[in-house]
């Protein structure tokens, strides 16, 4: 065996998960490289509950008028739209499915609010009179909340705080779908005052989520099924190790 070929054995790469897996078995060495993300729900969520509650609270008449949408659609694309879909991208690279979903349909929902204002701002499309009876607006909604329903079920595996979001904003979407298919008012306010809930529950997982981050322990449990994720001081999870045999980033958040 020559000098080379000796050298190319020596430099191969096993990976130990249950038992050992040889990367190269042609003498060529394989080099890999890990690169770990900070948890892109982090963003997603502090961008989904900051554009959720002030449309929210607009909605449950806390404050403006129906033409405040207007004013407020620009930090809701942005904010709830362009960052959260950015995350819903980062959250694919962390293998989280839930997030890739929630995150990607959210943050194109709060993008193409955003388009609707501008068009409606613009004189191409005439803002519905009233402005709660809004049909083509209530099936966008009936759509969101069937695919946040499935969201919220699947996070059932993951976290009570997690599902406390997607469970009450599957709920406000099914409620703000009928409220502006058949035109009701009060239904409106009460589709807002669930979406402010939502928004709320955001904050809290995305704060959790953070200080776990910046200090390395739990401080704000989340409902995670491991009891040592969720116990306030307890270490959290290692960012990187291996699933199944595969290097790099640890599958979810």
């Amino acid at each position: 065996m020559s000098t080379i070929d000796s050298s190319r054995r020596q430099t191969e790469l096993d990976v130990a998960r249950d038992g050992s897996r040889e990367l190269s078995t042609d003498g060529v060495a394989t080099r890999i490289f890990l690169q770990p993300i900070a948890a892109p729900s982090i963003l997603g969520l502090f961008g989904f509950a900051g554009a959720t509650f002030i449309v929210a609270s607009n909605l449950a008449g806390w404050w403006g008028t129906p033409q405040s949408g207007l004013a407020l659609a620009p930090f809701a694309a942005m904010f709830g739209g362009l960052a959260q879909f950015l995350a819903g991208m980062w959250s694919y690279r962390a293998r989280d499915a839930i997030a890739t979903a929630m995150h990607g349909t959210w943050g194109a929902f709060w993008l193409a609010y955003g388009i609707l204002n501008i068009l409606v701002a613009a004189g191409a499309l005439a803002a519905p009179k009233p402005w709660y009876h809004n049909p083509e607006l209530g099936f966008w909604f009936f759509a969101l909340a069937g695919v946040t329903a499935s969201g919220a079920l699947a996070s059932l595996a993951e976290s009570i705080g997690l599902f406390a979001v997607l469970s009450t904003l599957a709920a406000g979407s099914g409620i703000l779908a009928g409220a502006f298919i058949y035109g009701s008012h009060g239904w409106t306010e009460v589709a807002g005052w669930v979406f402010v809930f939502s928004a709320g529950f955001a904050w809290y997982v995305a704060t959790a989520m953070m200080l776990a981050a910046a200090g390395g322990r739990v401080v704000l449990p989340l409902g995670k099924l491991s009891r040592e994720a969720n116990k306030p001081g307890g270490r959290v999870t290692r960012p990187i190790e291996l699933e199944w045999a595969e290097p790099g980033v640890r599958m979810g958040q």
